[in-house]
């Protein structure tokens, strides 16, 4: 017999689960009253919910007023059907929902019943244990909510509201963040309801949409980054001639919200989930304490916004790859240069007849040649690869067809998607005397006819250098990135650091030196960030030195260490903290290679999945203070937040309380706790209840 679950996954999904044993609980039946019509968006109509002998009517619309009985409908109205008991599975798991959705994204069939599922507690409780670590999610946006004091009533809070199609996503908070430029972009800072449920609505758009996505999109997705997205053009893109670097203006700010809309609705057939998106984009924004609308774009801030925008650039992609690809690809290879062949002929022959030094110059001269003809009319390559709303293509061919297809997307992102390119930052660059700038890298095709390769295979050396791509680090990357530690063109210590401990200053500069350089790993001058080193070590010196009121060589010979690491002697410096009964604490200066490694994988977004429940979720639905041990019978259970491991530390000359103590042993940045110590811990009141030793 088909199990409810069976028949949930094959009506709404057509996949077939078999030997699945749900646990069942016995409910009433939930029937719709009516058949859908074409102005009810969902094409539901207005479920009826049977229990105990009591009835309440929801219509669309009208949302049911606390306490107020509405009578059964009669049995013999038409479209009512008749009201029996019967058995449902428990509430559906997140992981196996998201994977439903992704299979289904896979086989390109469309997704219904979507806003229902956001009544599913478990989806909030997957998007919390994912999001809770982010940067700012303490921040606060138009009002005080933010994940600190986050309980499992907030979750069903925000489920009511959308049950009964009330929920209103609030205005962000906007401020500006400076760029490179010297320039500030704008950011929105929404409520914490309004990112757990967006998290909730993205982690389903990504599952559908991450299949259909193109191959060559490479900006926020799960398992891609800046280096897949550099891989693939060091790889892939050799013998490239012509590099188009393409930049969309204002991209985020300028998105179509109709179109954005249409693409959505032309996979997810689900009118209240597609006008809950539409609500998301039209939410506006607060600055100044000023109301502002928002006409177009996505909202910066939102974790929504990327995967909406990879949605509607995809139609980029496609263009790209099923227009311009296929117009701008011809023949199998390039033809063979005349006069390289004719030059490596008369060397054969002279080599033959014993005339070895005329054979030598007849090489050497072939040498100075390309083996293929450049100009080939007959060969064309177009390639294509893209991160967020920067693009990069690349193109074998004369300099006035890149101008024509500079031109083709440039009408086509005009007309199709309502974006405009940028002028300045849209350009065309000879790709072996120039050198094109993408995800902070300069890349090139090399030309290297002094540098001689051995071939393995062969047992001769050739060119083989010459057409490859080159990644490099761009020189004023270099120069910028010391200057942060410079002052007057002289290396400068980091005043704000002095009242941090040694060990993590440090270790801060250890983390952003080992970050620069794992970015840029795949350059082959990585070695020329070896002055980095010295500019950063010199400044590090200066801070422990100006600190304590010494001098840089006494702090030298003070923290000066040799260690062996992989088999590899490191020899730098080292703060090394002792613990009663534990490992010791250890900080680091050095010991990070500035070995070139394209294979390595630098990942942007570590995603925090598991098939299991997330330790903090786990520790949520115990529903225990773990402070007093008081339970959900007693008292609200509530999360307490803060924002890192050293807020902890901010007890000198007294002793700490019991909360800080467990948090520090556990070194963990939440605590659950019932609502009453957490007001005593957030009003630094002392704790007014004391876990039982009995």
């Amino acid at each position: 017999m088909e199990s409810p679950l069976q028949r949930t996954a094959n009506n709404e999904f057509g996949i077939d689960i078999q030997n699945r044993a749900p646990k069942h609980t016995e409910r009433f039946k939930v029937v719709n009253a009516g058949r859908p019509t074409g102005g009810d968006a969902h094409g539901r109509g207005p479920p009826i919910v049977v229990g105990d002998g009591s009835a309440v009517h929801r219509a669309k619309g009208q949302p049911t007023k606390v306490g107020q009985s509405v009578p059964l409908i009669p049995e013999r109205r038409g479209g009512i059907v008749q009201f029996h008991k019967t058995e449902v599975c428990a509430m559906q798991d997140a992981n196996v929902y998201l994977e439903l959705v992704h299979e289904r994204g896979k086989k390109g069939l469309p997704l219904e019943r979507v806003y229902r599922q956001l009544f599913n507690r478990n989806l909030y409780l997957k998007a919390y244990g994912k999001i809770y670590r982010n940067a700012g999610v303490l921040t606060p946006g138009v009002n005080e909510d933010t994940v600190d004091a986050m309980s499992l009533e907030k979750i069903d809070a925000i489920i009511e509201a959308l049950r009964d199609e009330r929920y209103h996503w609030k205005p962000a908070r906007r401020i500006y963040i400076p760029k490179k430029d010297g320039k500030q972009r704008p950011l929105g800072l929404p409520v914490w309801s309004d990112k757990l449920l967006g998290e909730v609505v993205r982690m389903i758009l990504s599952a559908y949409f991450e299949p259909t996505l193109s191959d060559h999109s490479h900006g926020f997705r799960e398992g891609r980054g800046c280096h897949t997205a550099l891989r693939e053009i060091y790889y892939g893109w050799s013998g490239t001639t012509w590099f188009i670097e393409g930049d969309i203006s204002g991209c985020f700010n300028n998105l179509d919200h109709e179109l954005l809309v249409s693409a959505l609705s032309e996979h997810i057939h689900d009118g209240r989930f597609i006008n809950l998106i539409g609500q998301l984009l039209k939410a506006g924004y607060f600055e100044d304490w000023k109301f502002n609308r928002t006409l177009s774009g996505v909202p910066q801030g939102s974790i929504v916004s990327p995967v909406l925008s990879n949605i509607l650039l995809d139609k980029l992609d496609k263009f790209v790859e099923t227009v311009l690809i296929p117009h701008y690809t011809r023949g199998v290879k390039r033809q063979r240069n005349p006069e390289y062949k004719h030059l490596m002929g008369q060397a054969e022959r002279c080599y033959r007849k014993g005339e070895k030094q005329q054979a030598a110059r007849h090489r050497k001269q072939a040498q100075q040649l390309p083996s293929v003809d450049t100009h080939d009319p007959d060969f064309r390559r177009l390639r294509y690869c893209r991160y967020a709303d920067d693009w990069l293509i690349g193109f074998i061919g004369p300099k006035s067809e890149a101008e024509a297809i500079k031109q083709q997307l440039e009408i086509f992102l005009r007309e199709e998607l309502h974006l405009e390119l940028s002028k300045t930052k849209t350009l065309i660059t000879h790709a072996r005397s120039q050198e094109a700038r993408f995800l902070g890298y300069e890349i090139t095709t090399l030309q290297k006819n002094a540098k001689r390769t051995k071939n393995v295979a062969r047992g001769t050396k050739g060119r083989s250098v010459n057409g490859r791509i080159g990644l490099r680090v761009p020189p004023k990357v270099l120069k910028d990135k010391c200057d942060r530690y410079k002052k007057d063109n002289k290396v400068m210590h980091r005043p704000e650091l002095e009242n941090d401990s040694d060990f993590t200053i440090m270790g801060l500069y250890q983390l952003e030196y080992r970050g620069i350089v794992e970015y840029y790993r795949l350059a082959y001058n990585l070695h020329t960030l070896d002055l980095l080193k010295w500019v950063m070590e010199v400044s590090l010196t200066k801070t422990l030195a100006h600190k304590h009121k010494t001098s840089v060589q006494k702090m030298c010979d003070q923290y000066k260490a040799e260690w062996e690491e992989n088999g590899t002697t490191h020899r730098g410096l080292r703060v090394v903290i002792p613990r009663e009964g534990k490992k010791p604490l250890i900080a680091t200066w050095g010991g990070i290679s500035l070995q070139w490694d394209v294979k390595a994988n630098l990942n942007d977004h570590p995603p925090h999945q598991t098939m299991g429940r997330a330790e903090l979720e786990k520790r949520l639905l115990a529903q225990t203070c773990e402070q007093c041990g008081a339970t959900s019978r007693t008292d609200h259970i509530e999360v307490h937040h803060i924002r890192a491991l050293k807020d902890l530390e901010k007890y000198p000359g007294r002793e700490k309380p019991r909360w800080v103590k467990i948090m520090a042993a556990r070194r963990r940045k939440t605590l659950i706790l019932c609502r009453t110590c957490h007001q005593d811990v957030q009003y630094g009141r002392p704790l007014r209840r004391q876990k039982s030793r009995s």
